[in-house]
């Protein structure tokens, strides 16, 4: 993953700074991306650069689901649950995937080593059941294939 700063206050000026005048997606977007995450200081901090209140910062950040509140894990896992990968058993997977990790979509282990989401379509349908661990894609997966993946990411 290429977001791994941790939070600065500085920073996070400076990049709301830079894109004040193109809005709040791209504001919001560029702190995600930098941070992994949107700092409680972020939100207000883009609300004043763009003369909105926190609600409605909070409104358009907790509409996307790939803006998070919390840092996520050292590797975001997500998982396919459209509809061809559920037709080639990404259901069953996801169950494994849950107990194997011993937590829920939009949850991180313990360990922050992995935080894992849902996603509906990676576009890899021919190679049903997919994933998406850490911006590379995984496909044809099975209960042994993806244990090796968690496996070997929790090292």
């Amino acid at each position: 993953m290429t977001h791994r700063l941790d939070w600065s206050e500085d920073e996070a000026k400076a990049i709301v700074a830079t894109h004040q005048a193109r809005g709040l997606l791209p504001m919001l977007s560029a702190l995600n991306e930098t941070f992994g995450y949107l700092h409680k200081d972020a939100i207000r901090m883009c609300a004043q650069a763009l003369n909105l209140s926190r609600a409605e910062v909070h409104g358009v950040a907790s509409f996307y689901h790939d803006f998070r509140e919390s840092p996520p894990g050292r590797h975001l896992l997500k998982l396919c649950g459209a509809e061809a990968c559920q037709s080639m058993g990404s259901d069953a997977l996801a169950a494994h995937v849950t107990r194997e990790l011993g937590i829920e979509f939009g949850e991180t282990t313990a360990d922050r080593s992995v935080t894992l989401e849902r996603v509906y379509c990676l576009g890899l349908c021919a190679c049903a059941p997919a994933a998406l661990l850490d911006d590379t894609p995984h496909a044809r997966l099975d209960n042994t294939s993806v244990s090796a993946l968690i496996k070997e990411l929790r090292r």
